[in-house]
């Protein structure tokens, strides 16, 4: 039920604070009208200037109105016109692609339950919904495709928040049903959202910044016990910054050991080409390169453990139960185990115990 309370509540805490929940698949821009009231006060100001992509920003937001209002955000991908967007509220965490193009801030995508570490950066969506558009004046509008109106209604607007005193540029979304207020300082970004209906007024508004904060987070990593003749783990926590990629931080953990009675998952040479979650299957999948069979020269015995260390290793992580494996794009063969392809190794924490 606390989950089914979260979906419901996720558009009120999300970067975007749309009067309604978003759907990317129905949210197809309409071409903006200028009012015929536009000021040429802020014209001179781009969208890069109200919504700058910065890296390594924790940026903390406070929340009134509902339990799940508060966030904190982190940047964790900028690629070219996109930011990847990690957004953490009490209730869930997810990620947005924003992309800056053509004079408009647009929100390419949104997707929740995102604890893990993927880059989705190129996500398809020609269905995307504008967030922001220039010329920045007030009057500047435009109408989402549920049919609220959004525009800018005032270019000076003088704000508090717990980071303190601004003026802000006001964009204002109008439905049947609701009301939000945006608002963006110039070199900063989204500093507060109001959002009000007839029942309620929640308020996310920025606590603090902070620069150069990494998102940590605690993984476990799964070994063979070569004396004990079992399976082991140990908790370590990565550091991610912006643009970090998760394979490099897998490939030196897998070569790295508690101790010498532990066997590495990886030698020195072998590399993670790619390794990402599939949606679609549910499945993680990884590909290594060929040389891990070799340079592991290992027994039946051994090789199945190791392979069942990566298989726990990617399937805690990503919180599945299927791990796909292959070596340079091909289906995983050994002189022991062969497999088909698409063929996947199932999860299993059986008799597996923290190494202390």
């Amino acid at each position: 039920m606390k989950k089914f309370i979260v979906l419901l509540i996720l558009p009120f805490v999300l970067l975007t604070s749309c009067s309604k929940p978003i759907n990317t698949e129905k949210n197809k821009p309409d071409s903006t009208k200028i009012e015929s009231h536009v000021t040429d006060k802020n014209i001179s100001h781009s969208v890069k200037d109200y919504y700058p992509f910065k890296e390594n920003i924790k940026m903390k937001y406070k929340g009134t109105g509902n339990e799940f209002a508060e966030k904190t955000v982190y940047t964790d991908y900028i690629k070219g016109d996109r930011i990847q967007l990690r957004i953490v509220n009490p209730g869930t965490t997810s990620a947005q692609i924003l992309e800056n193009k053509d004079g408009e801030l647009r929100l390419i995508t949104s997707k929740g339950e995102f604890y893990y570490r993927d880059d989705i950066t190129d996500s398809k969506n020609d269905k995307y919904e504008i967030l922001l558009k220039e010329p920045l004046a007030k009057g500047t509008s435009w109408t989402l495709a549920n049919g609220s109106k959004r525009y800018i209604s005032d270019v000076d607007k003088e704000i508090e928040t717990p980071a303190g005193k601004f003026k802000a540029l006001e964009v204002t979304t109008e439905s049947a049903e609701s009301k939000t207020l945006d608002y963006y300082v110039l070199n900063m970004g989204l500093v507060k959202t109001v959002f009000k209906s007839k029942d309620a007024e929640v308020i996310t508004t920025l606590e603090n910044v902070e620069e150069n904060a990494p998102v940590h987070q605690t993984v476990k990593f799964y070994y063979p016990d070569y004396v004990e003749d079992k399976i082991i783990f140990v908790k370590r926590q990565l550091d991610f910054k912006t643009n970090d990629d998760l394979k490099n931080l897998l490939e030196n953990n897998f070569k790295e050991v508690p101790n010498k009675d532990i066997s590495h998952i990886f030698s020195k040479n072998v590399k993670i080409n790619k390794v990402y979650l599939d949606d679609k299957s549910n499945t993680v999948k990884i590909d290594i390169s060929d040389n891990f069979v070799k340079e592991m020269n290992a027994g039946g015995g051994l090789e199945s453990a190791i392979l069942k260390c990566i298989t726990n290793t990617l399937g805690d992580y990503y919180n599945v139960d299927k791990v796909s494996i292959t070596l340079n794009g091909k289906p995983y063969a050994s002189g022991h185990i062969i497999l088909n392809e698409n063929e996947t190794l199932k999860v299993d924490y059986n008799g597996i115990s923290e190494y202390k």
